[in-house]
């Protein structure tokens, strides 16, 4: 086979596979491995080559995390958190949209954001009939803030989990560079979201009342297993924070984490393993090796010639266009396979254009790409999730329905992210993390006066009916 017809048969492949992915007509996982095969059967990459192009490390983290989730879920200790939020806002509609989303943001930025929302949308439908109201912005809300938890660290969405494994930035770089602008995207987010509902979440005072005779300590199932889950994921978080310095692989904390869990729980090692989204996993294996295969003939490289043609050479118009490229394009397409292409094509761009730090454009990429899930109902896993148990209860959420809300604000988020970055390329590191995070607590200080002083208005208005 010429090399010619190698670089064509590889990229129609590519092409074929992205397709078949998108149209949803088969099992992405499938897809990903047919096109695997045959990259591989045609010769195009080796066998041995095709090992090599497996990113083990990715493999290895989304393994660990979600066994350890796996046994976790037994507890019981998420419908505890979502229950414990909708009392302590009091059974009001508007605070118990902003408590549950914040519940599911901060669980997404170290769980598995599917996972996360399959524990906590159960509790929002008991929640929203308690109340008598649609639960749709309820879920509306906590898709949104699913993908905006998952962006602030490297271990709460895969595209970050990918980009980490492959450029050696650590669990701590996620936290000092990604959380701070994630904090104000998601104040703003939920500011805009009591904006557009405020009129529809609205219940009876007898109604809230009856929030407030849940017991959230009755959805606690066995408090020994909880307590060796919270002790593992304590030192396995611990682990991910001490990891570039120890010189670590994440996926060896993770895998260690699961490991120590099995022990402490002695959880039955097949029930464990069927935690394990053995589907997701191979998805993972083919694409790698899909891409391993475009970037073997040399494709990767030509692109990447070409996008340091579009931007002159330089850094900062190649961030804007990976940004907001990432962000159109994972609203409508699986950010996955998205990020698994572009990451060897910025590492091209570094090379070839001679750009030495290429954080700026990491940031970019992770940015763009997992927060771009929020345009669309299919632009993230956690989205189509929600959406299908939605339906199963007569709730459905139609694409130009959930794309007027989400849209706006994915915007919304991008433009902010497009400010921060051009910030942090003049102020890196620790200065841009405090001037954010002050901006992002003044804004949470300004949402929490409002949500009082509406609260204070409701119960005046409930008095005097």
């Amino acid at each position: 086979m010429s090399s010619e017809f190698q670089v064509i048969f590889a990229t129609a492949v590519f092409l074929i596979t992205y397709a078949v992915i998108v149209s949803e007509k088969i099992h992405r996982s499938v897809a990903a491995l047919a096109g695997a095969a045959l990259v591989v059967l045609s010769g195009i990459i080796h066998p041995e080559e095709a090992t090599e192009a497996i990113d083990f490390n990715t493999i290895g983290l989304l393994v660990g995390m979600m066994v350890i989730v796996g046994i976790t879920r037994q507890t019981g200790v998420f419908e505890y958190l979502a229950i414990k939020a909708a009392r302590q806002a009091k059974g009001e509609p508007l605070r118990i949209m902003a408590a549950l989303s914040l519940v599911t943001a901060v669980l997404s930025s170290f769980l598995d954001n599917v996972t996360t929302v399959l524990l906590i949308v159960p509790v929002t439908f008991a929640i929203a009939s308690q109340l008598c109201i649609s639960p749709v912005p309820f879920l509306i809300a906590e898709i949104l803030a699913s993908n905006i938890g998952g962006t602030a660290t490297l271990i709460g969405d895969p595209p970050n989990i990918m980009i980490g494994s492959k450029t050696g930035l650590g669990f701590m770089d996620f936290i000092i560079n990604l959380t701070p602008v994630i904090v104000v995207i998601y104040v703003l987010t939920i500011f805009a979201l009591r904006l557009i509902y405020r009129r529809q979440l609205v219940a009876r005072p007898d109604l809230q009342a009856a929030i407030m005779n849940l017991d959230e300590r009755d959805e606690i199932k066995d408090p020994v297993l909880l307590k060796k889950c919270l002790f593992v994921l304590f030192l396995t978080i611990g682990g991910f924070v001490l990891h570039q310095y120890v010189h670590l692989e994440s996926s060896v904390i993770a895998l260690s984490g699961a490991s120590l869990l099995l022990l402490l729980s002695r959880e039955d090692p097949e029930h464990a393993l069927h935690a394990v989204e053995w589907p997701v996993i191979f998805f993972f294996v083919g694409l790698f090796v899909v891409v391993g295969a475009l970037e073997k003939v040399g494709v990767i490289e030509a692109v990447a010639r070409f996008s340091l043609d579009v931007t002159g050479g330089h850094l900062v118009p190649a961030a804007m266009l990976i940004l907001w490229l990432s962000a159109i394009a994972s609203a409508f397409v699986d950010n996955i396979p998205f990020v698994a292409t572009m990451i060897p094509l910025i590492q091209d761009m570094g090379r070839l254009g001679h750009l030495g730090d290429l954080n700026l454009l990491w940031w970019s990429l992770s940015l763009g790409a997992c927060l771009g899930g929020n345009g669309t109902i299919i632009g993230a896993s956690a989205n189509v999730v929600v959406i299908g148990m939605a339906e199963k209860r007569g709730q459905p959420i139609t694409f130009i329905g959930f794309f007027k809300i989400a849209f706006p604000l994915m915007i919304m988020s991008i433009v902010v992210s497009t400010v921060y970055l051009l910030v942090w390329h003049h102020y890196p590191g620790i200065p841009s993390m405090v001037g954010t995070l002050a901006v992002g607590l003044i804004l949470a200080a300004l949402l929490g006066l409002l949500q009082r002083q509406e609260a204070r208005r409701s119960r005046e208005t409930a008095s005097h009916d």
